[in-house]
């Protein structure tokens, strides 16, 4: 049941993603699985840099920092993932439209799921 409860969070990711590239401004993707893999880039990175520099600098830790951090994030992954387009403005508005979103349907963070597994 892990598994099919990750792919249903990437899935839901990528359709955030293309809701909010069609919402926020310089910031477009291109379909579904440029979408599902841009989702898989970000929640990489993510994994990455939370596990370097610890939980506050993340997107998970909601500070000021970690909205920075995912708006870089974002702002990266575009030279990864085809069919992305993100300006600088366009990452900062898509991960404060992706911060109100995850207000609503929290995704959570890989890295705390992985903790918690330890921890058993």
């Amino acid at each position: 049941m892990r598994f099919l409860g990750h792919v249903v969070r990437f899935i839901v990711s990528a359709i955030v993603l293309m809701i909010v590239g069609y919402i926020v401004p310089q910031f477009s993707v291109g379909g579904f699985w440029s979408a599902l893999f841009l989702a898989l880039v970000i929640a990489a990175f993510g994994w990455i840099i939370e596990g370097i520099f610890g939980k506050r600098v993340t997107p998970f830790g909601r500070g000021i920092v970690g909205f920075l951090a995912s708006a870089v994030v974002i702002w990266l992954a575009q030279f990864i993932v085809g069919d992305v387009y993100v300006t600088w403005l366009g990452a900062i508005l898509a991960a404060l439209a992706i911060g109100i979103i995850d207000l609503f349907i929290p995704i959570g963070s890989p890295y705390k799921a992985g903790r918690a597994k330890e921890r058993r």
